[in-house]
């Protein structure tokens, strides 16, 4: 039975049988409940308020870009001088690579138009077959049917196992603390994972992969077997590990496809991106000349 409180609110709350705490401002690092109780938001939300609430000077910045212009809609082939500095500044110097990016309101969404992209890409390129896509189990790239359909977050799943795709296959996390073998060294430990995703992938056949989507890189292999590299960075770019992209720390090369969110927008903004390799603009650019896709808010 729900809640009172949950039963009146026009609100399709998340939790039915609880009233949620609410809250009436918030600064710094703690939440101000009407009860005048402050709670310590010590994971910033979902590793989203890196940067603390209430921060004078982001709102002045953000209520001047309001007055200035708002909302502009990229399908009627607009832009604005905000978002192309943004992405400038996010691919200075043209990190691995990276050159492009697309912005959207979700994490989510950023999955899904990174799957879409790397669909089109091989597609544009003659490679229609490379239908599948290997990921991790447990790992989790959001909550739409596209990003669920890569997550390997059985729970998540479950409701709409009907739904997921058959195209998406798993293999083992990369988690030593819970899955690395009694006397196994970290390399051993390593390449046990590598074999393992190289023979999902002999399975499969490799000119039938698209790509690997992961929190972390397998470059080389990805490499060997021309296997696009899709870098969730959602929840641990933007800075997070001291670089700009937390990739950047692990010495390769860099992704083909990097989705960042979350400390991107800082949670002042509902903001995500998906960022991409040159040479897939490349192979864009001399196939059909866009992007098959596109939200209201792109």
């Amino acid at each position: 039975m729900a809640h009172p409180f949950v039963a009146e609110s026009s609100i399709l709350h998340r939790n039915f049988t609880e009233e949620p705490h609410r809250v009436v401002s918030a600064k710094g690092i703690r939440l101000i409940l009407d009860s005048g109780k402050e709670i310590l938001d010590a994971s910033a939300g979902p590793a989203v308020s890196c940067l603390g609430h209430s921060r004078p000077d982001v709102a002045r910045e953000v209520s001047r870009q309001i007055t200035d212009i708002a909302y502009i809609y990229s399908g009627s082939r607009f832009t604005a001088t905000v978002n192309e500095e943004l992405a400038a500044y996010i691919l200075r110097g043209r990190p691995g690579g990276l050159s492009k990016a697309i912005f959207v309101g979700s994490g989510s969404e950023a999955t899904d138009a990174a799957l879409k992209l790397i669909f089109q890409y091989w597609r544009e390129v003659g490679q229609p077959q490379r239908r599948f896509v290997i990921a991790r189990k447990q790992s989790y790239h959001g909550n739409t049917i596209g990003a669920l359909c890569v997550s390997g977050h059985d729970s998540r799943r479950a409701l709409y196992s009907d739904w997921m795709s058959k195209n998406v296959h798993f293999v083992d996390p990369c988690f030593a603390y819970r899955f690395k073998r009694q006397e196994e060294t970290d390399e051993a430990y390593v390449q046990r994972l590598m074999r393992q995703l190289e023979d999902q992938i002999l399975a499969l056949g490799p000119k039938n992969v698209a790509a690997f989507v992961a929190e972390t890189g397998v470059r080389d292999l990805c490499d060997k077997y021309d296997i696009l590299l899709m870098l969730d960075e959602i929840m641990c770019g933007m800075g997070k590990t001291g670089t700009m992209h937390a990739w950047e720390q692990e010495g390769i090369r860099g992704p083909d496809v990097q989705t960042i969110g979350k400390a991107l927008g800082g949670g002042f903004v509902p903001l995500s991106g998906v960022l991409v390799h040159q040479r897939i603009f490349d192979a864009l650019a001399a196939g059909s000349g866009g992007l098959a896709h596109g939200h209201t808010f792109q």
